[in-house]
């Protein structure tokens, strides 16, 4: 995929390709952000920049001779936009191939059964890092959650890292950065990529997994800008814990005392029989019931249909935004924002639902 086809992180994407337009890329390059914000995908951009046989914005003298250098300044084809100066063209062999993960120059060293990325597959990327690329310009070697690198393939990294073959280029790419040798960051040049936006995750459920508007705008809302948080949830997933916040926000609305509203914490509970799927599951259901919440403060205070994010339960909201009113909503929002974080510290499950329950 190219830089230009990747949804947000404008500020990335436009160093990288002004570096590979210099032609001055840095040879080791850590990717930190959230995870499943598209780290990865532009990893594989950079990788079919490096090697587009029809780059945009290269000549084609720099195409024939391999050297990455963009047109001259003023010379640059309109087709270029001035904040991407050099792309892949996605259509080429090399481009396709990459894509598909059968390019022989672009290496991703895999981790054992255990979720450990051993010493044995990194010695190989690193002996492979030594000789020229196989037919591409640049071998480039990507290292999804490099956070999952032992200590001995984390040492074995160091010295190609440090001084890298003139044709490779390391790209790790990790949402924990701080769990890697000091030593390792230390020979990479750091970038960051953010969230996205809930209309961009939205543009990528929709426009290249093909799920329903209104569906993909009610995920995005509580995706935490993440494309990738939004596809593991699923739509049956989605559904399950929006139905069940739901019929916990009704319980909550009809329950007369804080006793009758422990009632909501079955609803809300219910499900994985571990502690740890109870907690994931637990969540997904909390932050479903604030982004409910969060429609029907909006609801109560008569703004736009158009910014609900569950629009499609338009009724049900207006329903709970008689019996709850504005400023009962935003609290319970307000109460479930620090549910999330209590369980993100190892809180009891049915401890935090209980309170949740109470605070609505």
């Amino acid at each position: 995929m190219p830089f230009s086809e990747v949804l947000g992180h404008a500020r990335p994407l436009g160093l990288l390709s002004r570096s590979i337009a210099r032609g001055s890329l840095p040879p080791s390059l850590l990717f930190t952000g959230p995870e499943g914000v598209g780290k990865r995908l532009v990893a594989q951009a950079v990788a079919e920049a490096l090697n587009c046989l029809s780059p945009v914005g290269a000549s084609t003298e720099a195409c024939a001779t391999g050297t990455l250098v963009a047109p001259a300044i003023g010379v640059a084809p309109a087709s270029v936009p001035a904040d991407l100066p050099f792309d892949a063209c996605g259509a080429c062999a090399a481009c396709k191939r990459i894509a598909k993960g059968t390019y022989p120059d672009v290496l991703r060293p895999g981790a054992s059964d255990t979720g450990v990325i051993k010493i044995e597959p990194v010695r190989e990327v690193v002996a492979a890092a030594a000789y020229r690329p196989f037919e591409g310009r640049r071998r480039v070697i990507i290292i999804d959650d490099a956070d999952r690198l032992n200590a001995d393939a984390q040492d074995a990294l160091l010295k190609s890292l440090e001084e890298p073959g003139a044709s490779s280029v390391f790209i790790l790419v990790s949402a924990r950065p701080e769990t890697l040798l000091p030593t390792i960051r230390s020979r990479c040049a750091r970038m960051r990529f953010g969230r996205l936006s809930a209309a961009e995750v939205t543009r990528v459920l929709v426009e290249r997994h093909g799920m329903d508007p209104d569906e993909a705008h009610a995920i995005a809302a509580v995706a935490d800008g993440s494309p990738g948080r939004a596809l593991e949830a699923g739509s049956k997933a989605y559904r399950e814990a929006r139905t069940a916040a739901l019929a916990a926000l009704r319980t909550a609305a009809k329950a007369s005392s804080p006793r009758a509203r422990l009632q909501a914490a079955t609803g809300l509970t219910a499900g994985k029989p571990t502690s740890a799927g109870e907690r994931e599951e637990l969540a997904t259901r909390i932050t479903m019931l604030a982004s409910l919440l969060r429609d029907v403060a909006l609801v109560s205070q008569g703004g736009d249909p158009a910014e609900l994010a569950n629009g499609d339960l338009a009724a049900d909201l207006e329903e709970l935004g008689a019996a709850f009113g504005s400023e009962r909503a935003l609290q319970a929002f307000a109460a479930a924002d620090r549910a999330i974080s209590a369980l993100r510290r190892n809180a009891s499950p049915k401890v935090v639902a209980a309170w949740l329950s109470v605070h609505m």
